[in-house]
């Protein structure tokens, strides 16, 4: 911090990194709980006593059929994370949550383009498809149902692509994550 009566200034953004409440990215939360009625409604409500935007959820079995894996993102530019986890870790169904590093772990989304596809235009669909490795799981006389998987870059990439055909409708599921490597336990 500067001293006073000096030229230097402290810009928002500096004293936001100084006092450590803020990252600045996104937080991707691998969140492990016990498979039980009302976990998932508790865990959302805490996201949302605190003001958090929840920008997407992913809920799903783990390898043991007691347990579920939630995976959810959030802004942590907008809130501080720290004090919400801390309160996580006191719910009595999580058993384990890791804020999960960009580059340590592996992220993936899956979504669904119902896309406006009349004669040329289905050709080029079908190119634009195979560059991005996408799968054709539905035909009709005037659509073609596209299926994406890929980073969330990767599958706003695909859709600013098609977006000009005439998007007809989007499913997306968010973002499923796991570390790399191997897991201490």
């Amino acid at each position: 911090m500067s001293e006073s009566g000096t030229s230097d200034t402290l810009s928002f953004e500096d004293l936001e990194a100084s006092v450590g409440r803020r990252t600045g990215r996104t937080h991707v939360l691998a969140i492990l709980v016990e498979n039980k009625p009302g976990v998932l409604t508790r865990i959302t409500g805490l996201f949302a006593r605190r003001g958090f935007n929840i920008q997407t959820l992913a809920v799903g079995p783990t390898d043991d059929p007691a347990f579920s894996r939630i995976t959810l993102t959030v802004d942590g530019a907008l809130h501080p994370i720290d004090q919400v986890t801390k309160q996580l870790h006191k719910l009595i169904n999580v058993i384990r949550i890791r804020d999960l590093e960009p580059g340590e772990a592996v992220q993936r989304e899956l979504a669904l383009f119902k896309i406006n596809a009349d004669g040329a235009q289905r050709t080029e669909l079908l190119q634009i498809a195979s560059i991005f490795r996408a799968n054709v799981v539905d035909i009709s006389r005037r659509t073609l149902v596209i299926e994406i998987t890929g980073t969330n870059e990767k599958v706003e990439a695909f859709e600013q692509m098609v977006r000009p055909f005439g998007l007809v409708e989007m499913s997306r599921t968010g973002e499923i994550a796991m570390s790399r490597g191997r897991t201490e336990t």
